[in-house]
């Protein structure tokens, strides 16, 4: 559903006389300053990505102008369905990937405008990276103290400050006893314990997580999870994870679902105190509205009201109503139609 609107501000009758040129050359300072301001003082800004992969005559829209927004020192869920979209986005925050169209800001870098040797240095120094496969994350003939290094010696780290900070991390993740061990000697939660040690080794501003706990047991996973928690809460380093856990996305404030390519809705979780004291969790969920004025209605919702194709809107003085095609198909209460407004 869309809702697109055009406002046009007048000059009090009067017209000036404004050459082309100059009129071009106002809307894309306009454009400009909007991409600059949105976002301002996120560490993510995503503003309307696309992403298209392309091949043997056959066109994939992965993202179809995503936004979303993510502040530094959050710890947030991306949650979806196969084919949403959330590994496309991951991949271009992590700068192995490009986006097609539209912008990506991370920490001040724009994604879209790098060179591969930008690139690099942005993935070696500002970005960190956690895939699900227990596999890809470490290698194999280090142990996971060298590991942790590997690193650090890329980005031309003093040996004795390599050495402390590799020590650090697998102490504070509690994994100080994995040091001389290599990855075959580690279990699967110790495995993406050090991975994410080692994610954390050049210091990152963002650490990206790809279904981090998906080969995992529950007990295990909630170690994993524990220590990207400990990562956020320690180390201040802001955590977006891809995960169908519910376990997992149940424990983070913010919740974000894609859904066809674009964010679709939030879910905010807060703590409130009852009149004894006892803490519980309470959770609200969101629709999404993009910049373009766009909102995505949950299926479990338009469905049972046989809403498709168009909907009819009804501004109130606090909220907009939304109503099928048909006035009164599986709906309580309809807005007067054109013909009552006629009428009346």
């Amino acid at each position: 559903m869309t809702g697109d609107s055009v406002v046009t501000a007048g000059n009090g009758g009067a017209d000036r006389a404004t050459s082309p040129a100059a009129g071009i050359a106002e809307l894309g300072a306009e454009a400009a300053r909007a991409r600059t301001s949105y976002g301002e003082g996120a560490l993510i800004a995503c503003d309307r990505l696309v992403r298209i992969y392309a091949g043997d005559g056959i066109e994939v829209q992965a993202l179809q102008g995503l936004d979303l927004l993510v502040a530094e020192g959050e710890l947030t869920a991306v949650v979806g369905a196969s084919g949403s979209g959330k590994s496309t986005l991951m991949n271009i925050l992590a700068g192995l990937d490009a986006p097609t169209a539209g912008a990506v800001r991370v920490a001040g870098h724009d994604l879209a405008a790098m060179s591969a040797r930008e690139r690099l240095g942005y993935r070696r120094g500002t970005v960190g990276f956690i895939w699900q496969q227990t596999s890809r994350n470490l290698l194999p003939y280090l142990t996971a103290w060298q590991n942790v290094m590997m690193p650090m010696r890329f980005s031309d780290v003093a040996r004795r400050q390599r050495a402390k900070r590799a020590s650090d991390l697998l102490a504070v993740l509690g994994i100080a006893h994995c040091a001389d061990r290599t990855p075959e000697q580690l279990s699967g939660g110790e495995q993406q314990r050090t991975a994410i040690a080692t994610a954390l080794a050049n210091r990152p501003m963002l650490l990206l997580a790809d279904e981090p706990t998906g080969e995992l047991d529950s007990a295990t996973a909630r170690e994993v999870f524990g220590a990207l928690q400990t990562a956020n809460t320690e180390l201040g380093v802001t955590v977006l994870v891809v995960t169908h856990d519910p376990a997992v996305s149940g424990q983070v404030r913010r919740t974000i679902a894609i859904r066809d390519g674009r964010t679709s809705s939030e879910t905010l979780r807060h703590a409130e105190a009852d009149e004894h004291g006892n803490a519980t969790q309470h959770a609200i969920e969101y629709a999404v509205l993009d910049r373009a004025g766009r909102i995505q209605l949950p299926r479990d919702m338009i469905e049972p009201l046989g809403m498709h194709d168009r909907v009819r809107l009804e501004a109130t003085e606090d909220h907009i109503g939304v109503w099928p095609d048909a006035p009164g198909r599986g709906s309580r209460a309809s807005p007067p139609s054109a013909a009552d407004e006629q009428d009346s």
